[in-house]
């Protein structure tokens, strides 16, 4: 695979630049780099403005609103938007239920469902996992009984991320109790304000609302709303699987975040001027860093060029998970070696000013700690690494 990059290539990194330094919002950098959260007004705004450039779904078939790029120019557009820390396009509506319906939809679910992802209108969330029912995502217990033209769905959904938000979700519900368990599953589309659909706040450890518990108590959903063939769903979500996990590797902000820690190490903390960079044990784990890192650009440059062959996205999609999220994970916890105590945690809503002031040092320190404790997320969703490496031990090993 030759990995030299064209002039044409070269030309097309230059218009991305050009673009994101144009019309990316600068108050949402500022904001974002003083600490705030983005607000679901700020993704929106975000995606509308890529929508009307045409680039608000660039890995979707032509057809449908997709770009037609090459895995090369993907590849720069992920490495310059990570070059500015721009915010990622929530990836629900884009990069998991957009695929399945124009993939497995109807036409008439096409039509209906699709533009609204296109153009940042709608907001989606994902119903997968369930209380008892994460890693070993078929034995969830979530059911939707057939009424004539209707399911009645009853449940619970955890970890929901932006459900709070959501305008519609995608869920998996059990509509064959009595087959084996990936037999018996459909996956329907939930209008997230049909009576009987209640979101419950979970506050995360770094403070954060990002996701919540879903409840659903005899909400009704009209048939038309299941994706594929009824208790068929389980070969709709491997499917959305596959895409979810080829996105979490996030090789371009892993390496934007190494380059943070060299920023990092660089300055001088201690009295003496010294800086941690000069600590060869801190520049060997860098190191080690950066090398796990080019191993799994090089996997991810594979899995796309695959794609552009027309191959799906199939089981190196678990070694990008694992190692993705793995150096995410390694990724924080340099950042919060290199800030020192300085990244201590804190309370979410201290004060700027009196005895209860913000604590002091670099303002880049504060977001290390909330940081390094919300990545540990990663390695569990998606499919959690373990069962990764079963799926690579049977699929790709032949165990």
């Amino acid at each position: 695979m030759n990995l030299e990059f064209t002039a044409e290539d070269n030309a097309f990194r230059a218009e991305i630049r050009a673009f994101l330094e144009e019309n990316y919002p600068k108050d949402i950098t500022e904001r974002l780099g003083a600490g705030e959260e983005a607000t679901k007004e700020d993704y929106v705004r975000w995606h509308k403005i890529l929508a009307a450039k045409g680039w608000s779904v660039i890995s979707w078939p032509v057809q449908y609103g997709g770009t037609g790029w090459t895995p090369t120019q993907k590849y720069i557009w992920n490495q310059e938007n990570a070059r500015i820390d721009a915010l990622p396009l929530i990836s629900f509506g884009v990069a998991m239920v957009g695929p399945v319906i124009y993939t497995f939809g109807t036409p008439e679910q096409k039509a209906k469902f699709l533009p609204g992802i296109v153009s940042g209108d709608v907001w989606w969330c994902q119903g997968y996992s369930e209380p008892g029912s994460g890693s070993d995502l078929a034995s969830l217990r979530t059911r939707a009984v057939r009424e004539g033209d209707h399911y009645i769905i009853n449940g619970q959904k955890t970890w929901t991320t932006m459900a709070q938000h959501a305008d519609w979700g995608f869920f998996l519900c059990r509509t064959d109790p009595d087959a084996k368990k990936q037999e018996g599953i459909s996956f329907i589309l939930v209008d997230m304000k049909t009576p009987g659909v209640t979101v419950r706040p979970i506050i995360l450890l770094d403070g954060a609302h990002e996701v919540n518990d879903v409840f659903l108590e005899d909400v009704k959903v009209p048939v038309e709303n299941r994706v594929f063939e009824e208790n068929k769903g389980w070969t709709a979500a491997k499917f959305l699987l596959a895409h979810e996990r080829s996105g979490i590797a996030g090789v371009a902000r892993s390496k934007r975040g190494i380059d943070k820690i060299r920023q990092i190490a660089g300055t001088e903390f201690a009295d003496d001027g010294g800086k941690l960079i000069d600590d060869a044990n801190f520049r060997r784990k860098v190191a080690e860093l950066e090398i796990d890192l080019t191993a799994l650009e090089y996997t991810e440059l594979r899995s796309l060029a695959g794609e552009n062959a027309g191959k799906g996205p199939g089981p190196e999609t678990s070694i990008l998970k694992i190692k993705g999220t793995e150096i995410q994970q390694r990724v924080t916890e340099l950042a919060l070696e290199a800030v020192g105590h300085y990244g201590a945690p804190y309370f979410r809503g201290f004060p700027n000013d009196g005895d209860n002031a913000h604590p002091i040092g670099p303002e880049y320190a504060h977001h290390a700690a909330p940081r390094y404790f919300n990545v540990r997320k990663t390695s569990i969703y998606g499919g959690s690494n373990e069962i990764q490496r079963n799926i690579i031990a049977k699929m790709v090993l032949g165990l």
